[in-house]
């Protein structure tokens, strides 16, 4: 839920930098949970009251986090080396989203690629600078 929260929250618009894997995915993985629970809870007033109006909310959320959502895929794409602009790929009918998948569940350029650090090792800043220095350990 965190990654979620740090999407929405702090990187609500930022197109710039490189998101790991793992916040890609797992933001997406609860924008999918949410959409189906909205679309449930959708279905089910609609059936009780025969109008249209219980899917607005659902509408609401899906304008509401689709910066986010783009925001996170050009940053993940970032994250392989990619152009955001490769996002377009999902124009193509069905092979457009295989696509996407392939890409962004692609292991991120390792160390600095021109999109900024690696998100993984962000504390090596420039890789050739720590060749042949230890790791800062934690207390």
């Amino acid at each position: 839920m965190k990654w979620y929260l740090k999407v929405v929250t702090t990187n609500y618009a930022n197109f710039s930098g490189r998101a790991r894997r793992q916040e890609y995915w797992m933001f997406y993985l609860f924008h999918i949970i949410f959409i189906f629970v909205l679309a449930f809870l959708g279905g089910m007033l609609s059936t009780e009251s025969n109008s249209g109006f219980a899917f607005i909310p659902i509408g609401i959320y899906f304008l509401a986090t689709i910066v986010p959502y783009l925001s996170v895929s050009v940053r993940r794409l970032h994250d392989t080396g990619k152009s955001g602009w490769y996002y377009l790929l999902t124009l193509i009918p069905y092979v457009g989203g295989i696509i996407m998948i392939v890409l962004m569940a692609q292991n991120g350029d390792e160390g600095t690629n021109k999109y900024g650090l690696d998100p993984k090792n962000p504390d090596l800043g420039n890789e050739i600078d720590a060749i042949g220095k230890p790791l800062q350990e934690e207390d």
